[in-house]
């Protein structure tokens, strides 16, 4: 198999991202920019995010997960703890994050460390999801091998019983995962490809705004 992308080229030129109109803080430019893809309509799951974390075998690997949540204390995700994503944290907790929203030609990238969030936010906002995915949770051993489908759908049959006309409860390895920045970057694309790029870098509780060459 042999195909040729070098023609796959488009010209960014929707936006642009300047000093000028900068608040100080990423939070605040994180916000809008969520919102505004949110308001564009142009991406389906705006709260689409690819984290990558650094395996136990020594080679990067990234994911796309849901943000759940995010505040100025970091961005909140919801996983298996036994997964292979949540073994790979809890031996390196230093994870980026990145968000692609084409519609807005725009990125956002994000280093950070991760620590757990409480049992009792994990509770609660396992209790919001829907009953088949609280199911979901019990049934998948998750990234371990299974030998067929048909055994994962008996084993969420046996939990549909085991659970029917009950509530589920939060499986104690399951929950949320909070990461703290050090660094988030915006990526506005530009034509000619000479992109805007801004880092928020944290530093002694404040944070340094610089531009990057794209």
């Amino acid at each position: 198999m042999n195909r040729d992308l070098t023609n796959y080229r488009k010209s960014y030129e929707k936006s642009m991202l300047l000093e000028e109109n900068l608040p100080n803080s990423p939070w605040l430019l994180f916000s809008d920019w969520f919102k505004e893809v949110e308001d564009s309509g142009g991406v389906e799951e705006t709260n689409a995010m690819t984290v990558t974390t650094i395996g136990l075998d020594g080679f990067p690997k990234s994911r796309v997960v849901l943000l759940k949540h995010y505040d100025e204390n970091g961005f909140v995700f919801y996983t298996n703890h036994k997964s292979e994503k949540g073994k790979a944290i809890a031996h390196n907790n230093k994870v980026c994050l990145s968000f692609f929203w084409p519609n807005l030609e725009r990125q956002v990238i994000i280093k950070g460390e991760v620590e757990k969030i409480g049992q009792e936010a994990s509770a609660e906002y396992f209790k919001s999801r829907p009953r088949g995915s609280q199911l979901g949770a019990w049934a998948s051993n998750q990234s371990n091998v299974i030998q067929s489908r048909e055994i994962l759908e008996k084993q969420l049959k046996s939990l549909e019983n085991k659970y029917r006309n009950k509530e589920i409860p939060k499986p104690p390895f399951w929950g949320g995962y909070r990461v703290k920045p050090i660094s988030i970057e915006f990526w506005q694309g530009r034509a000619n490809r000479l992109h805007d790029r801004i880092r928020f870098s944290s530093r002694k509780n404040q944070w340094q705004i610089d531009r990057l060459s794209p």
